[in-house]
């Protein structure tokens, strides 16, 4: 293994940008990982070897004439493949599009390559990224890293599972209702769902105002620059966009001169957010240990939730309205275009009526009030990210937690979800392991707009559990 593919991206920009590696040769030392390990994972689907080994040459030849160069200048990427990318296929996960190829770019694909980013394929996801669990029928599953038994999560699962194998750097996810925290969570590395509206997308329906695109990392930092670049204007120029990342990834990095004191922090554990979720024991013993180690560290930890009354019901009226403005049509000319969990969704919505949605966007509008009301009280809300750990792969989804029988397959993602409807920035950090070694991460929260505040905390966290960038026995991981 070349030991390019085990550094940050923060560094690994830096290092190009002196000159002191090429664009080519982090190519190359990427596509070499992908081929020994990606059969293992199944984390990238489409791979454009060419194309992507044309750009790093140009990405070269730019930095030679000296040019200005953006933040991600050099660094691959494997876009999700829910995102549009322009002349490279693009299936949704669905067999329809099995050999789609978009004619533009979705606008974070844009502002990404903008940037200096060099297109390495895409990376695998659930059909049309309804689930957190990756697996589709054009593709097959994407496996966990950690332990090929298992799953990768999602709906980000191959990005989650790509960057954990050492395939890319840095990762573009969505969440709806847990799609970058899930994955995260499953493959210990770091997924953030921003603030509502901070990173354009080119989302197709008004009905649903929950799903986000969001920047995946290694580390809090490196998710902090995809961040910079993702929510920035597209009229930066590079050197502009160069000094809005290097401000957010210093304010981040500046997270390392606290030296690990949380004094004045005021933090709700919420570890079965208020008794709403069923969670596995050996997750909640992680997260219960991290909530220990803030206190430890100066922080006011107490029990408390967010008030969540609403929030299940308005996160599946809208999504199930969603689905069915987008698939219903396409569903009954074909019963059998969609798998059957995703088909019952877009059924569901289908027998909604137009009180049902507008009751829905009323119980929105009060969870986001109540949500400010709660971040004026605490600075962070810490919580399981999954509430179980990765699951066989073979299964389509868990269907008890701890004990408790679940209705059906969104059940065991509530802990993710729940928190949707608030529209404040969450993420998943690695928490630490189960006795099996398998990942856990913590889910944290805070207030609307505080997205890079968030981060700085997860850095933080990062900072003071070096132990949790630890290779479990035998995986083929960083």
């Amino acid at each position: 293994m070349n030991e390019l593919v085990t550094r940050d991206a923060v560094e690994l920009a830096a290092l190009i940008r002196s000159r002191e590696i090429s664009a080519s040769e982090l190519l190359e030392a990427h596509l070499d990982q992908i081929a020994e390990l990606n059969p293992r994972t199944n984390a990238v689907v489409t791979l454009d070897e060419e194309g992507a080994r044309r750009s790093a040459a140009e990405a070269d030849r730019t930095l030679a004439s000296g040019d200005a160069v953006g933040p991600l200048h050099g660094l691959p990427i494997a876009f999700k493949d829910t995102a549009r990318t322009k002349g490279l296929r693009t299936t949704f996960g669905h067999p329809r599009f099995a050999d789609h190829v978009p004619g533009g770019d979705d606008p974070h694909v844009r502002s990404i390559l903008a940037a200096g980013a060099i297109r390495l394929g895409k990376t695998n996801v659930p059909e049309h990224a309804a689930g957190s669990h990756t697996v589709n029928r054009v593709f097959g599953a994407t496996r966990n890293p950690y332990d090929p038994t298992r799953s990768a999560g999602g709906s980000s699962g191959g990005a989650a599972a790509s960057l954990a194998s050492g395939f890319q750097p840095i990762a573009d996810g969505s969440d709806m209702g847990g799609s970058l925290r899930n994955p995260a969570s499953f493959c210990n590395v770091v997924g953030l769902r921003p603030t509502p509206g901070l990173v354009p997308d080119n989302a197709p329906n008004g009905l649903c105002p929950l799903g986000v695109v969001g920047p995946m990392g290694r580390t809090a930092r490196d998710t902090a620059l995809l961040l910079a670049v993702m929510s920035a204007n597209e009229a930066h120029d590079a050197d502009a966009l160069t000094a809005r990342a290097e401000a957010i990834v210093a304010e981040v990095e500046s997270a390392a001169h606290d030296g690990g004191d949380f004094r004045g922090l005021r933090v709700a554990f919420a570890p079965t957010l208020g008794g709403r979720v069923p969670v596995e024991r050996e997750v909640l013993d992680v997260v219960e240990r991290q909530a220990r180690r803030l206190e430890e560290l100066g922080a006011s930890v107490e029990l408390d939730c967010p008030d969540l009354d609403g929030s299940d019901e308005a996160f599946r009226t809208l999504r199930a309205a969603a689905f069915d403005s987008l698939w219903g049509d396409e569903l009954r000319a074909d019963p059998h275009a969609f798998n059957y969990y995703l088909a019952g969704n877009i059924r569901d919505g289908g027998e909604l009526s137009g009180r049902d949605v507008v009751r829905a966007q009323e119980s929105l509008t009060r969870l986001v009030r109540r949500a400010e009301e709660f971040f004026g009280r605490y600075d962070l809300v810490i919580a399981p990210a999954a509430q179980v750990a990765p699951f066989p792969v073979e299964l389509d989804f868990p269907t008890a937690v701890d004990g408790q029988q679940l209705e059906n397959y969104l059940d065991w993602m509530r802990a993710a979800y729940l928190f949707t409807p608030l529209g404040v920035p969450a993420l998943s950090v690695p928490a630490g392991f189960t006795p099996s070694g398998l990942p856990v991460g913590l889910q944290m929260l805070t207030r609307r707009g505080a997205d890079v505040r968030l981060l700085r905390l997860a850095a933080a966290i990062e900072n003071v559990n070096p132990a949790l960038r630890r290779r479990p026995e035998g995986a083929a991981v960083l």
